[in-house]
């Protein structure tokens, strides 16, 4: 099988993460694979080298809409020749605006193109003209993957007959984690993400300090880089948390700095299926997270392993907080539990999934 995946860049990020474990997965089979990125910059996520990436550096900014839509036409045109260069049986893309421009870019081939959309599209905030263009070139997909249900729903029936869910798979390496701490020593909560507004951490930070002070003990450890920084940094101050809340910034093995913590946050406004959320839960975290319209109610089972609130909520965002920072035996358990995770959404049956639909096209 010769396949070519496309994704805007590989930067450190949920979507870049699963484009990489599925490009690895198919190459570890025999595959040919081919690794196309929108950008000119090197992965983040490492590769098989029997995964042939070409970064074709056709990112860029435009002005306005109009010449935003002239310019994504010329970008269609260089990829569609190093897509037809690469001869795939089929094409995957991830992610709204890359997806438009594949499908663009294969418009009249017969080559199936499978595009998948990594966030709920009833959520994600896009500009009109990728909105129009979506509207326009979804149906020419031979496959919709959307990750739930809700998310596919946002699609006309035309594009819905062509849709399939596949979740994000749970993947998690290195040994298992060791029990968790229940003894009176210092204890961390994790979160990990991109430092945008999406991700709330605004939201996790007040959580955390209402609950800070009747448990000196713990300290709050939020893993990503982005534009929000800054502003972070500034809340962290105003807050009084210096020195019990970090901002470290991202790293290329969250799996040893999770073994090391106790529980887990996911503050998200909105999401698709959070790969950290998953890996966290793999690594053996409880974890607490609002109940955002989808993604963590699919993958926590609440009061079994992990904790989930009513979206937005702070105040009962801390409570959680509180009731698992204070309760080791709660938090033993739900992370006991946790693991389970890799069996619900492992390797084999996500990529079982994406071979199937594959196979319907052609």
């Amino acid at each position: 099988m010769r396949l070519t995946l496309v994704i805007y860049s590989l930067v450190a990020g949920g979507a870049e993460r699963v484009m990489a474990t599925m490009a690895n997965h198919w190459a570890g089979k025999g595959w040919t694979i081919h690794l196309l990125t929108l950008d000119s910059k090197a992965p983040f996520y490492a590769l098989d080298p029997r995964v042939q990436h070409r970064a074709l550096g056709l990112a860029g900014v435009s002005k306005n809409p109009v010449q935003g839509v002239l310019n994504n036409f010329g970008r269609a045109r260089k990829l569609r020749r190093a897509i037809l260069e690469t001869t795939p049986d089929a094409v995957i893309s991830l992610m709204s605006e890359t997806n438009v421009l594949t499908l663009l870019a294969m418009a009249g081939s017969n080559t199936p193109v499978l595009v998948q959309e990594q966030i709920d599209p009833h959520e994600q905030p896009i500009q009109l003209h990728w909105k129009l263009l979506r509207r326009w070139t979804y149906p020419l997909a031979a496959r919709v993957v959307a990750l739930n249900d809700r998310s596919l729903r946002y699609f006309p029936s035309r594009v819905r007959k062509r849709g399939r869910i596949i979740p994000n798979p749970a993947v998690v390496s290195g040994p298992p984690r060791p029990p968790l701490s229940c003894n009176g020593g210092p204890k961390k909560m994790m979160a990990m993400g991109r430092l945008d507004p999406q991700k709330g951490f605004d939201m996790l930070l007040r959580a955390f300090a209402g609950a800070a002070d009747a448990y000196p003990e713990w300290s709050l450890e939020i893993l990503g880089e982005g534009p929000l920084r800054a502003e972070l940094e500034a809340l962290v101050e105003e807050l009084g948390l210096t020195g019990r809340a970090s901002l470290p910034g991202t790293t290329k093995d969250p799996f040893e700095k999770l073994r090391k913590a106790d529980l887990f946050a996911m503050s998200s406004r909105y999401e698709g299926f959070p790969l950290s959320l998953c890996e966290a839960m793999g690594c053996g975290l409880p974890a607490i997270s609002f109940d955002c319209p989808t993604g963590p109610g699919e993958i926590i089972r609440h009061g079994v392993d992990g904790l989930l609130v009513p979206a937005g909520d702070v105040d009962a965002f801390g409570a959680a907080m509180e009731l698992l920072m204070g309760d080791a035996a709660r938090r033993e358990g739900m992370a006991a539990k946790a693991p389970e995770v890799l069996t619900r959404f492992s390797l084999k049956r996500v990529m079982g999934l994406w071979e199937a639909a594959v196979a319907e096209t052609r």
